[in-house]
């Protein structure tokens, strides 16, 4: 984000620090309330919230409306279940499930019996989901039955026991894969409903792990962070201060709950205050606004996308008729932020930056338009801003070797401290399964001698008022819908093409679109033509869609650097300007599932538009 272009958005009067200072202190103390060696647990709080209002609505999910009791009873069933199946209080086990109520059941009961429980994308088969099952150290499967082709899909599947939850919208045709117990759900049913004994995770304290979720997948495969019970109810304590959530609430869950901010900050928060939660199982634009009005929700967490996807909208009648009251989330630019308040209302934004694995966030409790957060008082946080170099990719040091903070309006990277105390929870540092990525992401003797942050790969700058905004982040990757995607996976995905020499994969910006959007240099080989078809099979059969390469361009020659580098700056420049790229373009394009020749038609259908040369030079 350039500040220099939010003249006329911003607004021109910054709120008094103070005022933003006294909310973050309370999310402060709302962030300590659960110590570290706390017996207390997540499944202690479904418990507590089924007792004391147990009546009240808890999922709700097309036509069918669950209490928290109902909810709290269909977890002790699986929890009966999974026990009899043999999972014990700190086995992992993996679930893979779309967005519905069986879900948050599955999930619930595990965690009655103290099991870690490791959140598998719905998306991924074949290498992907078997990375996923290997580094989580999974002992068992939940799946549902709308996930089953990702298991027949996948060759040297594991020999681990895979429990099947049925699924009446997508019941699977003809026999079952192997190693599938088809069996499981009948079991269920007959399973007693009363509460599971608490002394089986009665020894589990506040900082264990209790869920394992992977981040987007920033450098090679996605990384598994582990998430403390402190941490996910410290993240509902934190939010029902700031969103101020009362048990009259309806929330919308609409974002996949295994990407972590719909399982974390939706359902912590909901949970916490007694709240009601909208599932729907995929976001959509049409069903977005009926779903508002006939379930009265109020809050719903967003990215940037969605929002940009309903401004596209024909307008309809009494659009600023609703009950949406606040917003959270993340990937908002200025203009579709004040475009999204002119059209729809003054709801309040409450945009963040942080990260699944984090120890530090900031959050813009001001509705200050393209801020992702202000620090009114560094004194007050663990989060420091750092210089880096962009052209050298490295920090500057000053005499003594230590980083240097970044002055008011330099881009540097984010970082947090990381706290190391026996009774502090926040800003505590909990890493992934694995050691090594662990350590890959700590830098030590950042600021003093000793000390230890948590890098972020994010690049922010502060203005003169404190507020913060994301520019970029560091190296080869970029964002796109709100996903970080590693540009040498992509690459890595699709270096089988037939035909391929080479293919420079980097990102490249789209006025009007938040973040920069996939775009891939391709070198054939002598006399093997480009084909587009079978690039665009490639990428549905080996990438999310988000990761797929928007726009290609077919080079004459590889760009290298002196070390063999593949060049990505001047390709950037040039982005996906036909005057100023003189080598064939194509634009995906979904409609006839290829890439085709670049047109203002296709550019258009796509929902894009031009490249604009002035910013990139």
């Amino acid at each position: 984000m350039n500040l220099n272009d939010l003249n006329g958005v911003l607004p021109t009067r910054a709120v008094p620090r103070e005022q933003t200072q006294a909310l973050l202190d309370r999310r402060s103390v709302a962030a300590g309330l659960i110590k570290p060696r706390d017996l207390y647990t997540l499944a202690d709080r479904l418990e507590q919230q089924a007792r004391e209002q147990g009546e009240r609505p808890f999922l709700i999910y097309s036509e069918q409306v669950l209490s928290y009791a109902e909810v709290d009873a269909r977890a002790n069933q699986m929890a009966h279940t999974f026990y009899a199946n043999g999972l014990r209080a700190g086995d992992v086990c993996a679930l893979a499930m779309e967005n519905r109520p069986a879900f948050f059941c599955a999930w619930f009961g595990l965690v009655k019996l103290g099991v870690v429980v490791a959140f598998i994308n719905t998306q991924i088969s074949g290498r992907p989901l078997l990375h996923a099952l290997q580094t989580t150290d999974a002992k068992a499967l939940v799946v549902g039955e709308e996930c089953l082709a990702n298991v027949q899909a996948t060759e040297g599947f594991p020999a681990l026991p895979c429990w099947l939850i049925r699924d009446a919208e997508n019941p699977w045709a003809g026999a079952l894969p192997k190693g599938i117990d088809g069996h499981f759900d009948t079991r269920l049913d007959n399973a007693p409903r009363t509460t599971f004994p608490r002394d089986i995770r009665a020894h589990i304290e506040a900082q264990t792990p209790t869920l394992l979720i992977f981040t987007s997948g920033t450098t090679g495969l996605p990384k598994a962070a582990r998430y403390s019970h402190m941490r996910w109810m410290s993240s509902g304590d934190v939010m029902e201060c700031t969103l101020q959530v009362t048990h009259a609430d309806v929330f919308y869950c609409c974002l996949p709950l295994y990407h972590g901010a719909a399982a974390t900050s939706v359902t912590s928060t909901a949970l916490r205050a007694g709240a009601a939660i909208v599932v729907r199982r995929k976001f959509s634009v049409r069903e977005f606004w009926n779903d508002v009005a006939r379930h009265q929700i109020s809050i719903f967490q967003y990215i940037g996308e969605i929002c940009r996807y309903l401004l596209n909208q024909p307008l309809r009648a009494n659009e600023r008729e609703h009950s949406l009251r606040c917003m959270l989330g993340a990937g908002l630019s200025p203009d579709t932020w004040q475009r999204w308040l002119d059209r729809f209302g003054p709801i309040q934004v409450f945009e963040g930056w942080g990260a699944t694995e984090a120890n530090a966030a900031i959050i813009n409790v001001d509705n200050h338009f393209g801020s992702c957060g202000r620090v009114p008082d560094w004194n007050k946080t663990n989060v420091r801003l750092v210089r880096y170099d962009i052209e050298n990719d490295c920090h500057p040091r000053d005499e003594n070797g230590f980083y240097q903070l970044c002055n008011v309006g330099e881009v540097g990277e984010a970082m947090g401290f990381i706290v190391d105390h026996p009774d502090i929870g926040a800003g505590r540092f909990e890493g992934y399964t694995s050691a090594d990525a662990t350590e890959s992401k700590i830098r030590r003797n950042v600021l003093r001698e000793g000390d230890a942050y948590w890098s972020s790969g994010d690049l922010l700058r502060e203005d003169a008022d404190g507020y913060c905004y994301f520019v970029d982040r560091i190296g080869d990757t970029y964002r796109w819908k709100s996903e970080n995607v590693s540009t040498q996976e992509v690459a890595d995905a699709l270096g089988d093409l037939p035909g391929l020499e080479l293919i420079n994969v980097y990102g490249v910006q789209v006025p009007g679109h938040e973040g920069r959007a996939g775009m891939a240099a391709v070198l054939m080989q002598a006399d093997r033509p480009f084909d587009p078809d079978a690039l665009y099979a490639l990428t549905e059969a080996r990438l999310p869609r988000y990761a797929a390469p928007v726009f290609v361009r077919v080079t004459r020659s590889a760009d290298l650097t002196a070390s063999f580098k593949l060049r990505k700056v001047d390709l950037q420049r040039e982005g996906y300007c036909p005057s100023r790229c003189s080598d064939p373009l194509f634009i995906r394009d979904e409609q006839s599932r290829s890439y085709v020749p670049y047109s203002a038609e296709v550019l258009t259908r796509a929902g894009l538009t031009p490249f604009a040369v002035a910013s990139h030079d």
